[in-house]
């Protein structure tokens, strides 16, 4: 008889079921191409690196952040969402995933201050506005990330109202395209975040200065996708629970109160991280760093939340689950070390193993 294990109960959010609790965190490959009529379209490494984690075992796979318009990118090499011959791209992903058991999910983004930069195997480094593969990058006020970055233009109220809709827009097409979960960005220092947090937002009109205003684009978003995502399927929101500033950033309580409106909103799951948005924070990185953050927000509100950072061994994510610190794990370098993390998780708590067919000499 195999042993019960948290890590591999299921868990169900609205009318979809996860077969287990080992979900796949978003990771951007840079690796669509960046100009022409296949920029940002999912290739065959985008296929092949996800596929992988599927037939390792993962519950639910959130494909990289995806951008919902060619200038909230990352960089030029990401993928979009944004019209239809990047749907058809992605048809070929969630097939395969859900043909492997696997839920598939896609996180939607704009990167807002932090957008053009290159990729970071080429050293990661802002791409000026007019240079060859360089674009203008917007956001809440006129304050760079850090004195390397292109200072952003201020976003106009009808501009904010733009992107609103280009988050709408992208969950339209993410359902096309089959996915059956959405995550919206709201961490990290991409655009979302960056209302947020009172350091990157000094904006004076209603989506500046107070909090209430603060997450009113936030919650504008998450109204707009919830209105086009089907009510069976879940949504979710990924957060970063501090900027890790002593003074003038976002703080773990201001997480614990946009997670109860959140859940008003619609919102199924929060996906607890942090930083990202204070270059120069020193942040005291090690096994779990984040689950306490994760912890408070599923003990302090209603919402279901998944955990991340530095989860890497088995007995590790099963003890955050068994104390009822989070509901789901989320891997992310972990996976793209081991794609068969789930398996090898399944072997040493002692449940059983699954295995696709062909495999099954390795069992």
């Amino acid at each position: 008889m195999a042993a019960a294990s948290a890590l591999f109960e299921p868990l169900t959010l609205r009318s979809l079921t996860f077969p287990n609790r080992v979900w796949m965190a978003p990771m951007c490959q840079y690796s669509a191409e960046a100009f022409g009529p296949n920029a940002g379209v999912a290739d065959d490494w985008h296929f092949a690196h996800y596929a992988a984690r599927a037939v390792g075992g993962t519950g639910l796979i959130l494909v990289e952040a995806t951008a919902v318009s060619p200038e909230g990118r990352i960089s030029p090499a990401d993928l979009g969402i944004w019209n239809d011959t990047q749907v058809t791209a992605l048809r070929r992903i969630t097939a395969f995933l859900e043909s492997q058991g696997t839920v598939p999910g896609i996180q939607i983004a704009h990167a807002g201050r932090k957008a053009s930069t290159d990729r970071p195997w080429r050293g990661g480094a802002p791409l000026a506005p007019h240079s060859e593969e360089g674009w203008q990058p917007v956001g809440p006020s006129p304050v760079a990330w850090d004195e390397h970055h292109t200072v952003p233009i201020e976003l106009t109220v009808d501009q904010i109202q733009d992107i609103v809709g280009e988050f709408a827009a992208a969950a339209r097409r993410a359902l096309d395209a089959g996915f059956k979960v959405v995550e919206i960005h709201g961490a990290h220092g991409y655009l979302i975040g960056q209302f947020l947090s009172p350091h990157s937002n000094r904006r004076t009109d209603r989506y500046g200065g107070s909090f209430e205003n603060r997450i009113r684009f936030a919650l504008e978003v998450t109204d707009a996708v919830r209105a086009v995502w089907p009510e069976e399927l879940p949504l979710l929101f990924r957060v970063s629970a501090t900027d890790w500033l002593e003074e003038g950033g976002w703080t773990p309580d201001d997480t614990v109160r946009l997670a109860a409106l959140l859940k008003e909103h619609g919102v199924d799951l929060l996906d607890v991280s942090s930083g990202g948005n204070a270059s120069g924070v020193r942040i005291p990185v090690g096994p779990g760093y984040q689950v306490p953050f994760a912890e408070r927000v599923h003990r302090e509100s209603p919402l279901a939340v998944s955990a991340v950072g530095l989860i890497t061994e088995p007995e590790q994510a099963e003890k955050i689950l068994a104390n009822g610190e989070a509901d789901a794990i989320l891997l992310g370098r972990e996976l793209l070390r081991d794609p068969s993390w789930a398996r090898r998780a399944h072997r040493e708590l002692g449940a059983e193993v699954r295995v696709p067919d062909q495999y099954h000499r390795s069992v």
